[in-house]
């Protein structure tokens, strides 16, 4: 991976936005203690990931955004990028094409926290991380050399010499990624777990909603053969009326016709 340009804007003492390029060969930078050169050093740890205000000489991590002098007024946000070139074979971010710049950019705001950027997109941290540590390097590389760092390289314990050999050799993304399978891996488990629990409560509210239908069903038939039963019982109660009816008009066309004739047999007497 190479670098190519550092852009730093409000980080610590680069309060206005300065631009350095990193052309190929060596490029040094001199100056008189207290200049700002660490700060440098911290801006590309901080660009690279790094979420340890420790790491970048801070008591929180909104010390790295410029406090402000007695003559200039304090930031309220402060951004490092960097221009990096990925090495052939290695994964690219997304829309990145093989050979082609890729701008890796963090942005900070006070009391807001980070946000990244992989070539203008929105990206995670771990995006961020994992692009460094496939080429071999990271915000916590033996290769960006801070102050006190090389004593704490020779006293370091054989652990920690085994993540510097891990992270020159470009495995760290490895064991990084591993380590993010496996936590899909265990989220998938509890998933199918948990599908397993959804699916028995399915069935026993599919077996209830079976009984349902079925007393449903059932239910609908009697109420048909209720209907059937009382429309034949108001049939017989009608029949039965109209035969009442019948045989009551009958008696009384018979009595109308006794009252005729003995009204004219009275009158013939």
């Amino acid at each position: 991976m190479k670098f190519t340009r550092l852009r730093i804007t409000g980080f610590k003492s680069f309060v206005e936005p300065t631009d350095i390029p990193i052309e190929p060969g060596l490029t040094g930078i001199i100056g008189p203690n207290g200049c700002g050169k660490s700060n440098l050093v911290e801006a590309l740890r901080f660009v690279m990931g790094e979420s340890s205000h420790k790491a970048l000489r801070g008591g929180g991590m909104d010390d790295v955004i410029f406090a402000g002098t007695n003559n200039r007024p304090a930031r309220s946000w402060a951004e490092v990028r960097l221009s990096v070139v990925p090495a052939g074979g290695r994964p690219l971010p997304p829309g990145a094409q093989a050979g082609e710049p890729v701008e890796v950019a963090r942005r900070i705001e006070r009391d807001s926290g980070s946000v990244y950027r992989l070539n203008g997109r929105e990206a995670r941290a771990r995006d961020v991380q994992l692009l460094f540590a496939d080429a071999a390097t990271g915000s916590r590389s033996a290769a960006l050399v801070r102050q006190g760092q090389v004593s704490e390289l020779i006293a370091a314990k054989p652990v920690q010499r085994r993540g510097i050999l891990e992270d020159a050799a470009g495995v760290a993304g490895l064991h990084s990624r591993r380590h993010e399978a496996e936590l899909k891996l265990g989220q998938a488990e509890q998933n199918l777990a948990r599908l397993d629990d959804v699916t028995g409560e399915i069935g026993v509210q599919i077996d209830s909603l079976k009984r349902q239908a079925r007393q449903a069903a059932r239910y609908r038939n009697l109420s048909g053969e209720i209907r059937k039963a009382e429309a034949a019982l108001f049939f017989v109660r009608w029949s039965a009326a109209a035969e009442r009816l019948r045989e009551a008009e009958g008696a009384a066309r018979a009595a109308l016709a006794a009252l005729a004739e003995a009204t004219a047999a009275q009158a013939g007497a």
